[in-house]
């Protein structure tokens, strides 16, 4: 079965190859794409102005200009004035964006600026894709609690604003026993799954959340107890999304393979896997 990617971050151009890695182009990465299988990529956003070279709402809505047929686009908000939100986002919208992803500031969940981009969001119809961390000043991400208190907020507070939870430091919310310091908070989660855990607990909760399966993040949060991943897989599968969070034609993901490995062996159903590879991504955002 074909894929959509819901999570990817390319370049426009070539980037030159560092210590710490390298970003492929949209046209490096197709032939890595064609072989995992994934027939349309979503690019995740570094901002209006981000200070890396690549990843900018223009440069992603060039590429999905470019070859509309492999890719489509979110967009992102720098900060700013909080009464000019709607409006930025109204912009990027009508541009072709389909979503706000990948939500970073380093921010808690009850800022004014998120608060508003939240509003916002659910008026105009745009999921958020949001990165999670663990304390403000420590790594990327918006901000919330052990236990996730301010997520439960705004996903009450704003029903009609569909959130899509990725990074560790959500997904490590999967088991009951999840860590509460900062750095344990930031790791993968392993072993069984103990009741109790506050993603489990949303997601019955609250329809207006859903889940980025990207990464190891995910990854680990699905398989790190298969029966407890599968079953939450075929009862999430209408708010579950298969993305990978590649940069590189040397990056893979192993829920991808996973995902397929299950469904052909029959432990998970052809409809959820229909829904989480590619079904609910052209459902929700139209692709």
């Amino acid at each position: 079965m074909e894929k959509i990617d819901l999570h990817l971050h390319l370049s426009r151009t070539p980037q030159p190859r560092t210590s710490a890695g390298f970003i492929s182009s949209y046209e490096e990465m197709l032939p890595h794409l064609d072989a995992l299988g994934i027939g349309k990529g979503v690019l995740m956003s570094s901002g209006e102005h981000p200070p890396v070279p690549f990843g900018s709402n223009a440069d992603n809505r060039a590429i999905a200009d470019a070859m509309p047929d492999r890719y489509a686009w979110m967009c992102n908000l720098d900060g700013g004035d909080p009464a000019t939100v709607y409006d930025r986002l109204a912009r990027c919208k009508a541009e072709g964006a389909v979503g706000i992803g990948e939500l970073m500031l380093n921010r808690r969940l009850d800022d004014p600026f998120l608060q508003a981009v939240f509003q916002a969001a659910g008026e105009l119809g745009l999921p958020v894709t949001f990165h999670m961390s663990p304390e403000v000043g420590y790594s990327y991400g918006v901000v919330d609690d052990p236990g996730l208190p301010l997520l439960e907020q705004c996903l009450q507070r704003f029903p009609d604003t569909l959130f899509l939870g990725h990074s560790q430091t959500f997904w490590i919310e999967m088991s009951g026993d999840a860590p509460t310091g900062k750095e344990q908070r930031n790791q993968w989660g392993s072993g069984p799954v103990c009741p109790g855990g506050r993603v489990p607990e949303l997601f019955a909760r609250y329809p207006n959340l859903c889940g980025d399966l990207s990464a190891n993040s995910a990854g680990c949060a699905i398989m790190r107890d298969p029966a407890f991943g599968l079953d939450f897989l075929e009862r999430y599968a209408d708010r579950l999304f298969f993305a990978t969070d590649m940069v590189n034609t040397e990056m893979v993901f192993p829920l991808g393979g996973w995902l397929d490995e299950q469904a052909a062996a029959g432990r998970l159903s052809q409809s959820a896997y229909e829904k989480i590879c590619r079904g609910n991504a052209r459902r929700v955002f139209k692709l």
